[in-house]
């Protein structure tokens, strides 16, 4: 990996390395990233400065990486199984399970829960396992925390199943029939949301399980992101990404803003904070930012910044509100310095 380091004073590029695999994963915690990539390298660096700290490999490949908020604590996933790092440790715990990891979620009480195969895997950071979910009818898509920790949804096909802490059978069954790739938990726990494969956004309200579907996408959604106020929700599905208003009652009965960049969404992030500004990449290798809550409802926005790229955009991951990280396609991960919180 090599590192080219550039001034971080004014808005810019801050540094730029690459890597020596295709990246699909990026995060991001405290002083740490980590990039994730197609064949199982997992390069964790000084986010500061893109310096290399250490690297695992996963065998049979990576598809999502995850620091810990206080970034002591990694998990990757794969097709064949996971990965744990700890900070103070010497080497990485790898688990060949033999079943496909799609994703990984730390909680802040210091858990992990780890997809794999039909099933949730809630680990300690040593890799005890402290909890098993039961089997899901299909494999496991996606995964988030609830409650500050106390509950986890887990996505499959057919439903979205909350657990408590140390139940095998959910407490709550949210069900739908279809295939859900992305799930999206509100910070203020009041919506939980999942991308479908049949083009929908599909949307209870988790005080009362009341229903709403969002229909009509050109293309399966497949990313989906809440804002820091639970306000806001962006998602992919079309070469407009769309973003809904979840404030007051919710969304039903009104019209998301759209915004137009990318003939293909490759990936979402919001601006930490609540300014409103979202990161998105596309195939094409550019990546926008948005005041993408600015406006009207139905309003067609303009990016108000881009920063082009020949190679795709794989992943995006802010730092702090004024670092916005990039992994392409080809194995470069740019770091983009944008010291403005209030304007991009």
């Amino acid at each position: 990996m090599t590192t080219l380091t550039n001034s971080t004073t004014t808005v810019g590029t801050a540094w730029e390395i690459a890597v020596d695999d295709a990246p699909v994963a990026l995060s991001a915690a405290g002083d740490l990233v980590a990039v994730a990539g197609a064949e199982g390298s997992v390069v964790i660096a000084e986010v500061a400065t893109g310096m290399e700290v250490t690297r695992l490999e996963l065998p049979g490949g990576a598809l999502s990486v995850a620091l810990s908020r206080d970034a002591q604590h990694l998990a990757a996933t794969g097709p064949t199984g996971y990965a744990l790092w700890n900070r103070s440790g010497v080497s990485a715990l790898i688990v060949e399970t033999g079943a496909w990891s799609s994703t990984a979620a730390w909680a802040d009480n210091g858990r992990v829960a780890v997809a794999s195969g039909r099933r949730a895997l809630v680990l300690d950071p040593a890799g005890e396992t402290q909890w098993v979910t039961e089997p899901a009818a299909s494999t496991v898509t996606d995964l988030a925390w609830m409650r500050n920790g106390r509950r986890l949804a887990v996505a499959a096909y057919g439903a979205v199943r909350a657990h408590e802490r140390h139940t095998e059978k959910p407490v709550v069954t949210y069900p739908y029939i279809g295939s859900h790739l992305a799930l999206a938990v509100a910070p203020t726990g009041r919506w939980i949301c999942s991308g479908n494969q049949d083009a929908s956004i599909h949307i209870w309200r988790t005080r009362d399980g009341n229903e709403l579907t969002m229909s009509g996408y050109r293309e399966k959604v497949s990313r989906l992101a809440f804002d820091d106020t639970g306000y806001w929700l962006a998602a992919d599905g079309a070469p407009d990404v769309t973003v809904w208003d979840f404030s007051g009652k919710g969304p039903a009965g009104t019209a998301p803003r759209s915004l137009r960049c990318h003939e293909t969404v490759t990936a979402l992030a919001w601006r930490p904070g609540g300014a409103g500004h979202l990161a998105s990449g596309g195939q094409d290798g550019t990546v926008a930012l948005w005041q993408a809550t600015a406006g009207r409802p139905q309003a067609r926005l303009s990016p108000a910044r881009t920063l082009g790229r020949d190679a795709a955009v794989a992943a995006l991951a802010w730092s702090g509100p004024d670092l916005l990280l990039a992994a392409h396609r080809d194995g470069r991960v740019c770091a983009h310095w944008l010291p403005s919180r209030t304007s991009l």
